[in-house]
């Protein structure tokens, strides 16, 4: 772990953010959990106000995620704090973009978006080692969510979807 789970107080609105709203905080796979909670909140987004909401949301939570991740990283001094997870939602809600909400979309979306923020293929590897700060934190997952996204829409367009 990154640091003691005791540090991490939610009350802090930076670390609430970062955190997906204390998912991050859950012992195993903060990651998978943020991108589960991404997936969640992604159909009533859709739903609510379509694609230019999700749209939207995906970019705020982008920047709001430079903030937050930076917020966490001068508080608790670890470079990629493995319970920030606002990095996920974004990607994540990149990576849905390219369909309608449905579970096939959204649960192909989910599972390419894991292997793809999990093994890092090139430039995913080199932004998450080269980039730092907040921005080296949100970056690596928005290259991953490029190719989900990718992989995503051909399978898609391969069903007839």
């Amino acid at each position: 772990m990154d640091s003691d789970q005791k540090k991490w107080t939610l009350r802090n609105p930076a670390v609430f953010l970062a955190t997906g709203f204390g998912v991050g905080l859950l012992p195993k796979a903060p990651g998978t959990w943020g991108s589960v909670l991404a997936v969640a909140l992604a159909w009533p987004i859709y739903v609510a106000v379509g694609q230019i909401g999700l749209t939207i949301a995906a970019f705020a939570a982008f920047a709001i995620g430079v903030w937050s991740s930076n917020v966490c990283i001068g508080k608790y001094g670890a470079e990629d704090p493995s319970r920030v997870v606002i990095d996920e939602i974004a990607g994540q809600w990149l990576v849905l973009l390219v369909v309608a909400p449905g579970w096939l979309g959204y649960g192909l979306g989910f599972v390419l978006f894991r292997v793809f923020d999990i093994f890092k293929p090139w430039p995913v590897s080199w932004a998450d080692k080269n980039i730092k700060g907040g921005l080296g934190i949100m970056i690596d997952d928005v290259l991953a969510a490029a190719y989900a996204a990718a992989v995503l829409y051909a399978i898609t367009l391969g069903m007839g979807e």
